[in-house]
């Protein structure tokens, strides 16, 4: 069975193994929050590097006395990202939270050739939301990495984004390549990129799910203008994965089902040698909590 909602996740988690989770630039409150409450909850351990006085007061603040043997004191979000990436190569966490940092600043440690965790081929970030009006999880990407992405990277964060959902039990992924029109059109650049990763697809160069594109955000998700509108996949009214453009459209997607539609959401980092939750730096304590269930189940 495929986990539908984040009220599923959360029990997947907790009939699993413990994971840590090694967070960085930890001296910020919606972060911390999450991370002791899911230590509340018994779903993870946690190792905290930032600036020590600041996370102690905070978890005071929340209730909460932070053992200061799970502190790593770092003055600097460049020697914090250093220690948190020589933790997971040492085995000591499993999986990464981003913290009150830039994410320019936590990308750079992550794809350093020599330093990094970096893994071959393109990292991305997948959007998953829990919406209400929605009958399962349903993921956007790429809306918080890459800017233009080359055909071959759309390739790639296909990929990503696809083992994401194979590891949440979904057989073959449905996965909708988004344009705001579904014919072919050569002034809409998009749209040629769409028809020839379908076609990519069905000769057997993108594997684990089912491409269509170009096709409208309605058509990907809604049935009933499905049936208006006569249009026949399988991908159509039950898409999982949502492949924008670029950067723009993916991240105003996302908020807008996030913001305006009442999604939950939970924002994850693939492509790396583990997963990495990444939120913005205002994130709420709840869009945190779910990512960091997200990346505790994929690792």
């Amino acid at each position: 069975m495929f986990i539908k909602d984040f009220s599923e996740l959360r029990e997947k988690v907790l009939s699993n193994d413990k994971k840590t989770v090694v967070v960085i630039a930890a001296h910020d409150e919606h972060t911390l929050e999450a991370i002791l409450k899911t230590k509340e909850e018994n779903i993870l351990n946690y190792i905290l590097i930032g600036k020590k006085d600041e996370i102690l007061t905070i978890g005071n603040s929340l209730g909460y006395s932070i053992d200061e043997k799970d502190i790593i004191d770092s003055d600097t979000d460049e020697d914090a990202v250093a220690k948190g990436i020589s933790i997971i190569k040492e085995g000591k966490a499993d999986f990464i939270q981003k913290g009150i940092l830039q994410t320019a600043t936590l990308l750079k440690g992550i794809v350093n050739k020599d330093t990094g965790l970096r893994k071959s081929g393109t990292i991305s970030h997948t959007a998953l939301l829990d919406v209400p009006s929605y009958h399962k999880i349903i993921a956007v990407t790429d809306g918080g990495m890459m800017l233009f992405p080359t055909l071959e990277q759309k390739k790639e964060i296909i990929d990503n984004a696809v083992s994401v959902f194979k590891g949440f039990g979904y057989e073959v992924p449905k996965v909708a390549v988004l344009a705001a029109v579904e014919t072919v059109n050569e002034k809409m650049p998009e749209t040629l990129d769409a028809k020839t990763l379908k076609e990519m697809n069905t000769k057997g160069e993108i594997t684990d799910c089912i491409v269509e594109g170009p096709i409208s955000l309605d058509l990907a998700t809604d049935s009933e203008s499905v049936k208006i509108k006569k249009y026949e996949s399988a991908v159509a009214g039950d898409a999982d994965i949502l492949v924008a453009p670029d950067i723009a459209a993916g991240n105003l997607t996302s908020k807008a089902l996030y913001v305006l539609g009442g999604a939950k959401m939970a924002g994850v980092v693939v492509g790396a040698q583990v997963p990495i939750a990444l939120n913005s730096r205002s994130a709420s304590f709840e869009e945190k909590y779910y990512s960091l269930l997200a990346c505790a189940y994929m690792s």
